[in-house]
């Protein structure tokens, strides 16, 4: 079998597997077509409405490319391993929910990347253990480490497609990177994932676009604005469901507003059933809501008229700050509800983390060095700075 699907970003996706094509086709990933990738960021950037299945896909895609490369070096890689890779790059996005960072600070208190794993298992149930390897790989427990690498690391197939994608999609360019010719300079050495020489130019441009992307666009103030308004939607909805409201809901959201443990046995069932739909159009219900609260806030949000947010540098500087003053003097709802109008923290993203696995450049000499200790000013010039903003967001 043979199936063709044309990306916008990568041109042609070849499917040639059957039981990568029974996986695609499988409803617990077909869900993934429901859920946007950067859940509201399309508020600020209009066309950011790509999805989790078009990155997911994007990624299998740079899999096939790397493991390619690979084989062509003389990396041992079996068609087995090769199979498994591309299915557990295909699956390592599937326990997000909808507007996952919102939700998961909300309505599930579990990661979605322990989800994932849930799920993953319970599709080898289903496949008959057909995904033993690709569970091996995506844990980290299969022997050849370089392959989970691929799927997870600070230079993975996952990255490489989102920056791409996320800059295409967002039109901000800062974020375009040569994806082509990383993939080109990996190399497997004593059984890890490298890079070669003369491909340290490229991955110093990745991590300067990684962090222009988080600055312009992930940690946006109008996105992070949108985002904590949707988290205090979904809280204040989740609290009136369980003081007793019987609040408009789909069968599998209402399930979550009243969800006190992801160990329920029915959590994962639920799960599958949740995707973007069921939380937009409860927005629109609740916007009507007799809750002076959920009805402010879901109506703010539909008509895009979004809480300010003021960034700082420092916790200090933003303690100081009298930005708040004006809106708490006009406040006049119950205190015990101020929370919900008038936010105070901070967020943040390690662009390269020094205490983890890091990426590694192989010289021609057969030296190897991590990359934050190759002799290069722009990569040396805080590589591992954190991107940490505090921030003041109140309803206008």
């Amino acid at each position: 079998m043979r199936k063709i699907i044309n990306d916008p970003v990568h041109g042609f996706i070849t499917i040639s597997d059957e039981l990568i094509f029974q996986i695609i086709s499988h409803s617990a990933y077909q869900r993934l077509r429901r859920i946007k990738q950067m859940a509201l960021a399309y508020l600020v950037y209009p066309g950011a409405v790509h999805t989790r299945l078009h990155h997911s896909l994007g990624a299998y895609h740079l899999m096939g490319r790397a493991i390619m490369e690979l084989k062509q070096k003389g990396a041992e890689i079996s068609t087995e391993e090769e199979q498994a890779a591309k299915i557990a790059i295909l699956l390592h996005d599937i326990g997000h929910g909808p507007y996952s960072h919102a939700l998961e600070n909300t309505l599930v208190d579990i990661s979605h990347e322990d989800i994932s794993l849930q799920i993953m298992k319970s599709l080898n149930k289903e496949f008959g253990g057909k995904l033993d390897l690709c569970l091996e790989i995506f844990k980290g427990t299969h022997p050849k480490k370089f392959l989970h690498q691929l799927v997870s690391s600070q230079l993975d197939v996952d990255r490489l497609d989102y920056l791409a994608r996320d800059s295409f999609f967002t039109g901000v360019h800062e974020g375009v990177i040569g994806y082509d010719r990383i993939l080109k300079m990996l190399k497997v050495h004593n059984n890890e994932l490298v890079v070669e020489e003369k491909g340290v130019h490229s991955i110093e441009k990745f991590l300067i676009a990684r962090r222009l992307m988080y600055w312009q666009v992930y940690l946006h103030k109008t996105v992070l604005s949108s985002e904590l308004m949707l988290v205090n939607v979904l809280k204040r909805a989740k609290h009136l469901a369980q003081k007793g409201e019987d609040l408009f809901a789909t069968p599998a959201l209402k399930y979550f507003l009243n969800l006190n443990s992801a160990k329920d046995e029915m959590f994962l069932e639920n799960f599958l059933k949740l995707d973007d739909a069921d939380i937009s159009t409860a927005i629109k219900v609740w916007s009507q809501h007799e809750d002076a609260t959920l009805s402010k806030l879901a109506q703010s949000l539909l008509d895009r008229k979004l809480f300010k947010l003021k960034l700082f540098k420092s916790r200090k500087e933003m303690e100081a700050s009298t930005f708040a003053d004006d809106f708490l003097a006009k406040y006049s709802g119950p205190k015990d509800e101020l929370s919900y109008f008038m936010m105070k923290d901070s967020t943040e993203n390690s662009l390269y983390d020094l205490n983890h696995e890091k990426i590694k450049i192989l010289y021609k000499s057969g030296e190897l060095k991590t990359i934050d200790a190759v002799d290069h000013p722009l990569i040396n010039s805080g590589i591992s700075e954190e991107v940490k903003k505090y921030y003041i967001c109140v309803a206008e």
